[in-house]
């Protein structure tokens, strides 16, 4: 929140600067702090797709893995909410299975990142998209174009 109105109407240079090294510090670790979230939730969502392909003995898409993935659907929309539905959970096996070393991950790609880039066929274009998001500090609008 940032209430101006309740700062002090005379601010020496000193305050200024303190306040503005005090802002650094706090504008990085909230940085630091989203990177982490995303960097677990990346991850989670890939062993959520291993976990799956591996429940569905690696087959492309069996006929079990579309009434699994409907049932694991429904009981972790109950659990957690939003975000599971079949289609997300389609998604994250994917995701592992175009990705299937969790260390070749880019941590500072975030999962709507890697959503986009899904959906790029050629593998050669994914990784000049991985790379160049990545490197370029690319917002998921800029990731594939």
């Amino acid at each position: 929140m940032k209430e101006k109105d309740s700062l002090p109407s005379k601010v020496t240079e000193a305050e200024k600067d303190l306040f503005e090294n005090v802002k650094t510090v706090l504008d990085t670790a909230r940085g630091k702090a989203y990177a982490a979230v995303n960097s677990a939730m990346v991850e989670a969502y890939w062993n959520v797709g291993k976990l799956i392909f591996e429940k569905q003995g690696g087959a492309e898409r069996a006929e079990y893995g579309d009434g699994l993935i409907k049932r694991l659907a429904k009981m972790l929309t109950a659990e957690f909410g939003r975000g599971f539905d079949e289609r997300n959970l389609w998604n994250m096996r994917r995701f592992y299975t175009t990705f299937p070393i969790v260390n070749a991950l880019r941590s500072e790609l975030s999962r709507t990142h890697y959503r986009l880039i899904l959906k790029v066929e050629n593998s050669r274009a994914r990784v000049f998209y991985i790379n160049g998001s990545a490197e370029g500090n690319r917002s998921t609008r800029q990731a594939v174009m």
